[in-house]
C-alpha cells in the first residue's frame, strides 16, 4: 500500500477494540476486520438479499452482495488516490449494508413500522448491532469485535438519542463532527454505485428506456459521447458503456474535487479532518445537482414504478404479518431464537421481545422470508 496521507486513519493508532486481542501477525488492524466481515454470516446472507428487484426476479440483478462488492471496488480505487487507508475504506463499505433486511428499502420501511412502538428500527444502526453482537463466531466475544475507526464508519448518520446510547463511536453526533475521510469516501461510494447501477438494471428489466433516460442530463451527456465515439456499437454493449463513463466521471469528479478541498482546508491531523464544518469529501457542485436530478429521475420512474410498486407491497405485508405474528407468539420462531427473546425480554421486557424478533426478521433473506410466511401462514404447507 502507498504511504498514507497524515490525514488518513491509521492502524497503527487506532482507538481499538472492545476486547483487547494480540495484534495479528501478517495483517494489519483495518484488514483483519475486512477479513472478520468477509467471513462472517450476515454477508454471505447479503447474496440473497435485494438491491432493487426481489430475488427470484432474475439472475442477473443486483443484490446486496454484488453492491456491496462495487462499492468497494469503487470506494477503493479513490482512496488510492486520495492517499487514505484502502483496507480501511475496504473494511467500511463491505459492512455497511449487513444490517440490511430483506427486500430491499421496502423491507427496512415495513419493519421500522412495525418497531415504532419499541424504538424504531433502522438498517445502519442493524449493521453496528449485527457486527458489535449479533455475529456468534468467535470463542471470547460476541460480534467481530471491529476495531472503533471501522465501527465509526459503519455508522453513518444516527439521532441523538441513539448516540447517547452507544457511548464513544456515537460521540460524534452529539460535537457535530465529521467521521474520518474513509468514512465519508464509503459513504458517497454508496451513493455512485447504486444510482450508477439502478440505471443498468432499470434498463435490463424494462421498466425504463434509452429515450426517458436521456432527458437526464449527466445521462444524456455519457450517451452522446459513446454515440460519437462508437457510431455502429450494439444496443446492449452501448448500454454497458454508457454506464462505465457514468461511473468513471463520477469516480474522476470525486477526487478532483475532493483533492481541491483537501488543498483548501489544509488539514494534518485526523482531528482537523472531523472538525471542519463539512464532509471534505465531496462531489462538484455540478456533478452533485446532476446526480440529484438522476437520483430524481430514478426515484419517479424506477422506484415508484408500477411493477415495483406491487412487488414492495407484497413485501411489506410478508413482514408486517411475521412480525406480528411473533409478537403475539413466539412460540412460532426456531427453538433458539425462542431463547434469544425470553432473554431479551428479560433484560428489556416488551421492547426486548420486539427488537429480538426485529433481529431475526432484518437477518432473513429473501427467499427465507417468502418461505417463512408461506409456513406461517399456508394451512397445505409443512413447518
Amino acid at each position: 500500500m502507498a504511504p498514507l496521507a497524515p490525514y488518513a486513519c491509521s492502524d497503527q493508532e487506532s482507538r481499538g477494540r472492545h476486547h483487547a486481542e494480540p495484534s495479528p501477525r501478517f495483517r494489519n488492524e483495518f484488514q483483519r476486520d475486512r477479513d472478520r466481515i468477509l467471513h462472517s454470516s450476515a454477508f454471505r446472507r447479503l447474496e440473497y438479499k435485494t438491491q432493487v428487484f426481489i430475488n427470484h426476479e432474475g439472475d442477473l440483478f443486483r443484490t446486496r452482495l454484488t453492491h456491496t462488492l462495487e462499492v468497494a471496488q469503487i470506494a477503493r480505487t479513490i482512496a488510492r488516490a486520495l492517499g487514505l487507508h484502502e483496507d480501511l475504506t475496504e473494511a467500511i463499505c463491505l459492512a455497511h449494508d449487513l444490517g440490511h433486511t430483506p427486500f430491499g428499502h421496502a423491507g427496512q420501511d415495513q419493519l421500522n413500522h412495525c418497531m415504532k412502538p419499541y424504538g424504531g428500527f433502522e438498517h445502519n444502526l442493524q449493521s453496528l448491532r449485527v457486527v458489535d453482537h449479533l455475529e456468534q463466531k468467535y470463542a471470547n466475544f460476541d460480534g467481530l469485535n471491529l476495531t472503533f475507526e471501522t465501527r465509526e464508519g459503519i455508522l453513518k448518520h444516527c439521532s441523538r438519542d441513539n448516540a447517547q446510547r452507544l457511548g464513544a463511536v456515537g460521540e460524534r453526533f452529539l460535537h457535530a463532527q465529521q467521521p474520518s475521510l474513509e468514512a465519508q469516501l464509503a459513504n458517497l461510494a454508496d451513493e455512485v454505485a447504486y444510482n450508477n447501477h439502478d440505471v443498468d438494471d432499470g434498463l435490463r428489466s424494462g421498466l425504463i428506456t434509452i429515450e426517458q433516460l436521456l432527458e437526464v442530463d449527466y445521462f444524456r451527456e455519457r450517451y452522446e459521447s459513446v454515440a460519437r465515439d462508437h457510431a455502429k456499437l450494439e444496443a446492449r454493449r452501448q448500454k454497458y458503456e454508457v454506464v462505465r463513463r457514468m461511473i468513471t466521471g463520477h469516480v474522476s469528479d470525486i477526487i478532483c474535487t475532493t483533492q481541491e478541498q483537501l488543498d483548501q482546508t489544509k488539514p494534518t491531523t485526523l482531528d482537523e479532518v472531523k472538525n471542519q464544518p463539512k464532509a471534505i469529501v465531496r462531489f462538484s457542485a455540478t456533478i452533485a445537482e446532476q446526480n440529484r436530478e438522476l437520483k430524481r429521475f430514478l426515484f419517479q420512474h424506477l422506484y415508484r414504478h408500477y411493477k415495483v410498486h406491487r412487488m414492495t407491497t407484497k413485501a411489506k405485508e410478508v413482514i408486517r404479518k411475521q412480525f406480528d405474528a411473533y409478537i403475539d407468539d413466539p412460540r412460532l420462531l426456531p427453538d433458539k431464537y425462542q431463547q434469544r427473546v425470553r432473554e431479551a425480554e428479560e433484560r428489556d421486557g416488551t421492547n426486548g421481545r420486539a427488537r429480538a424478533i426485529a433481529d431475526y426478521i432484518a437477518g432473513m433473506t429473501d427467499r427465507y422470508a417468502i418461505a417463512e410466511h408461506r409456513r406461517l401462514f399456508d394451512p397445505l404447507s409443512t413447518a
